[in-house]
């Protein structure tokens, strides 16, 4: 039976200890410094987060984020101080990535569209919006898809990769809006008959504003068959349908007691008996 050499093994011991002793002590010094400056940057980039008042949903994910990026920065400083070779790992892990991302990109492009939805805000919960060919009131706006309610209660998925690239009208932005009315009398009625009884219609509904300018009356059009006026007020957002729809029934019954005439589409035929 041999002999075990035991001044052999203790050489070595003592040799690897003074080779790779410093570094590991380093590597250990680094990485608990390192985590205590990442625990820092991460919580001010927490306070930063509620400074700018990021949607609530999205901050714990910007935070994940921050903080595993940092850490794996940390880890590859560190394995990278012990002699470790990480330029073939990170290559690896750079194609890796590359074929997650080109496999997922549909999924990515909705991920990175609602991250910058609810960043940049350019609608919230309860806007009433018009995007991607759909109206409605934006019931939820997720991570992947922003869902609307329509004005009949149907429910619309609209993916945020198309949504936050796109154009969109958000009609709830702006405290106020502007209605717009298209109004005609027939040739021989009184222009003046006709924005007397438009202006003391507007007069009497508290809805329309006098700013940012008053209601405004003009006549816009020679039409075919009527005299046409281009009539606008001012409301509030939540008042313009209500405004608009009164506005015409008012317009209807008011012309009529007043003589007023609204004239319809009509085509004359005369027939010649040869």
């Amino acid at each position: 039976m041999d002999t075990i050499n035991w001044e052999n093994y203790y050489d070595k011991i003592i040799e690897l200890v003074l080779q790779y002793g410093p570094k590991l002590v380093g590597a250990i010094f680094v990485w608990i410094i390192g985590s205590l400056i990442i625990k820092a940057l991460v919580k001010g980039f927490n306070q930063v987060l509620n400074s700018r008042d990021i949607d609530e949903s999205l901050k714990p994910f910007l935070k994940g984020i921050v903080s595993t990026l940092l850490k794996v920065m940390l880890a590859i400083s560190v394995l990278g101080m012990l002699g470790i070779q990480m330029t073939s790992f990170i290559a690896i892990l750079g194609s890796a990535g590359l074929a997650v991302g080109m496999a997922l990109s549909g999924t990515l492009q909705n991920f990175a569209g609602g991250v910058m939805l609810l960043i940049f805000k350019p609608f919230k919960n309860g806007d009433f919006i018009e995007a991607g060919g759909y109206t409605g009131t934006v019931s939820e706006i997720q991570i992947f898809n922003t869902i609307l309610k329509t004005p009949d209660n149907k429910t619309i998925i609209i993916p945020n990769g198309g949504l936050s690239t796109s154009s969109m009208i958000n009609y709830s932005s702006e405290e106020t809006r502007r209605v717009d009315w298209i109004y005609g009398i027939g040739y021989g009625d009184k222009t003046k008959d006709a924005k007397n009884v438009l202006l003391q219609l507007m007069k009497e509904d508290e809805r329309i504003l006098q700013s940012p300018e008053p209601p405004f009356i003009a006549v816009s059009e020679l039409a075919d068959s009527s005299v046409n006026f281009a009539v606008r007020a001012w409301v509030k957002s939540e008042n313009y349908w209500g405004v608009f729809f009164d506005m015409n029934e008012k317009v209807y019954n008011t012309f009529e007691k007043e003589g007023l005439n609204i004239p319809y589409p009509q085509m004359d035929v005369y027939v010649h008996n040869k």
